[in-house]
């Protein structure tokens, strides 16, 4: 017969039916689950000797938790701290690790743009910090903080000192405001740019439809066909579109996109119509602005500032033809990628709905003031 485990397990209605709620826990690990159902059989009074023979575990590893659970309670199924290994590398290491990780390479003098863990590796041994260190300790070290020197991206200063102002305009009337007054029902607000450089691609073969465990195939090798221009007028509010293909981008070609927009309703007979442009050659400056309104006097460009087409609504838009309608692409020749636009802009506007756009005035100076504080060389803040 089994000799009687001194620590007899009394658990209370709320521990039993916490033990329960976590043997029956999908996501808990299987060591929790396995010393909860150690303690629930203890519980019921059988021995250590029959819980390892039911559980399929060790005597000690059934005597262990009943001892654990008896002394502290659920919390004592719980792991102790462990002391583990001892550090090969003290703070202050490390601690030099990641600030030479956010040091240029230059500054070290070497010709190279951005560290590797193998040359940030290197480094630390050449500068005396540690006697030897790997790459992947160099990689871990960093991975604690997120470090990842050898990562880059791309971006641009806004030089323009009115840059708040004049973005924030545009973002104003996202809002269906202007000049600190709500927009009416009869005001519009468009957003309007062009995408060049449309290629008429034809593959050297037709694409392969997908099948069953096979992706769609396209051929990479093609033939050119000539590229054309896609003009397009994204109304805000309404998710609708107008647009045209022209040769190429320049005034008139946008001046017949106009022509287009503000000689349909309910643009011809608006009250307002906004017009948020970026600063393209096809509109560019307050020549462009007073062309437009003379020859539509409801019609008002606003300029986006230079360096600011993220704020071009229009480009996502872009964006969409470029993923839906574009790619992957097998054109026969210009009039196949042009009816290809034009169809997809029809199917787009019965079905779109207005961006749901959140980015205000708010978030542009708090992302200005951020910058700001990064640009040497800049003479002012830049947010207003």
């Amino acid at each position: 017969m089994s000799p009687r485990s001194p620590y007899v397990v009394v658990a209370t209605a709320a521990q039993r039916s916490q033990l329960e709620t976590i043997t029956r826990r999908s996501s808990a690990p299987y060591r929790t689950v396995l010393r909860a159902r150690i303690v629930l059989a203890a519980a019921e009074g059988e021995s250590n000797t029959d819980i390892a023979r039911a559980l399929g575990i060790n005597v000690d590893t059934a005597r262990k938790w009943r001892k654990r659970f008896c002394c502290k309670g659920i919390d004592g199924l719980t792991d102790l701290p462990r002391s583990g290994r001892p550090r090969t590398f003290t703070a202050e290491q490390v601690a030099e690790v990641k600030a030479l990780a956010c040091e240029l390479p230059s500054v070290s003098g070497l010709p190279l743009p951005r560290w590797s863990c193998p040359e940030l590796a290197r480094e630390v041994t050449t500068r005396g910090v540690a006697e030897q260190i790997s790459a992947s300790t160099v990689r871990r070290i960093l991975a604690r903080d997120a470090i990842k020197p050898w990562q880059h991206r791309s971006w641009i200063f806004p030089r323009d000192p009115y840059f708040a102002p004049k973005a924030a305009r545009a973002l104003d009337l996202y809002a269906r405001m202007w000049d600190d007054e709500p927009l009416g029902a009869d005001d519009y607000v468009l957003s309007a740019d062009e995408k060049p450089g449309v290629q008429a691609r034809r593959r050297v073969c037709r694409p392969l439809p997908p099948a069953a465990g096979r992706p769609m195939r396209v051929e990479s090798e093609y033939r050119r066909g000539g590229t054309l221009a896609y003009f397009a007028a994204y109304d805000v509010h309404r998710a609708h579109v107008v647009g045209r293909c022209e040769p190429t981008t320049g005034i008139e070609p946008f001046s017949r996109l106009t022509a287009q927009v503000m000689t349909q309703e309910p643009y011809a007979s608006a009250r307002r119509v906004f017009w948020i442009v970026d600063n393209g050659a096809s509109h560019r400056n307050w020549a462009a602005a007073a062309r437009l309104n003379d020859a539509y006097p409801n019609a008002h460009m606003v300029h986006l500032p230079v360096h600011a087409s993220w704020l071009n609504q229009v480009e996502v838009y872009f964006s969409v033809v470029q993923r839906k309608a574009l790619c992957p692409d097998d054109f026969t020749d210009l009039d196949d990628v042009s009816n290809r636009l034009l169809a997809f802009q029809d199917h787009y506007n019965a079905t779109a709905r207005p961006f749901d756009w959140t980015f205000t005035r708010n978030d542009l100076n708090q992302i200005l003031h951020r910058l700001g504080r990064h640009d040497l060389h800049a003479p002012r803040p830049l947010a207003a």
